[in-house]
């Protein structure tokens, strides 16, 4: 399985590159730290897609009566060939659209383990304890911990895609509490973004300046955390996988 994910240390090497002398909190303080940020991200091969943004009321920008995700879903239903790394492009919708969240399509360059938040901070601590590179991760203060790694891998034979069937409905969420593996056909909110109540957000707690790893590596470590959170949570459902079809 190592093999498969070896040749993406070039996709690395673009983000370290990209990042180098410019971290995120530094990038974050000046004018211009929302776009520097997005860029970053783009530079290093995420695509991104302009997403909804809170609205006064805890409402969503998107002004459907009931959004089940506000100001956490992208604008357009065609989100997936509407994702970019194009510099220009982003700098349009960033400078065209300077409350919009952005969302990142995973399943191309990068996947994305998304856990509760408490299991997440026991599971980083174990890790970077341990030694093991951890990527980017960054935290959603409505509770989860977002772990971005490199992508399970694009694979020719399309019977071998790994679709997020579970993750790309983001109205079914809350039925799956524990790990969520966000694949192709899913995204999450790129930092920085906000949510609705006051001063929620998306953000960094560790930065695009680390390489994206290996998921396989860290997903002994998450799973057993979320074994443990799940046992402390009497209504919990279960942990969400993917689907292999």
């Amino acid at each position: 399985m190592s093999a498969e994910f070896g040749g993406r240390t070039g996709r690395q090497g673009r983000l370290s590159q990209w990042l180098r002398g410019r971290r995120p909190k530094e990038a974050a303080a000046d004018d211009g730290g929302r776009e520097a940020l997005l860029l970053a991200a783009a530079g290093a091969g995420l695509p991104l897609a302009p997403a909804a943004y809170p609205a006064p009321g805890y409402r969503c920008s998107c002004d459907r009566v009931g959004c089940p995700t506000p100001a956490r879903h992208p604008v357009s239903f065609a989100w997936q060939t509407q994702s970019t790394t194009d510099k220009a492009q982003i700098e349009r919708w960033s400078r065209h659209q300077p409350q919009a969240n952005f969302i990142t399509a995973t399943g191309m360059v990068h996947d994305v383990l998304d856990v509760p938040l408490a299991a997440g901070r026991e599971a980083l601590e174990r890790l970077l304890a341990s030694g093991i590179e951890v990527g980017p991760v960054a935290e959603s203060d409505d509770g989860r911990l977002l772990f971005f790694t490199l992508t399970r891998g694009t694979p020719e034979d399309e019977d071998e895609w790994w679709p997020c069937e579970l993750d790309c409905h983001p109205e079914t969420m809350d039925e799956h509490p524990g790990l969520r593996w966000h694949c192709r056909g899913s995204y999450v909110l790129l930092p920085p973004a906000r949510l609705p109540g006051d001063e929620q957000s998306v953000h960094w707690v560790r930065g695009l300046e680390h390489p994206l790893p290996d998921p396989l590596n860290l997903l002994e470590v998450l799973t057993d955390a979320c074994a443990r959170y799940a046992g402390e949570q009497p209504d919990h459902v279960g942990t969400a996988w993917p689907l292999r079809h």
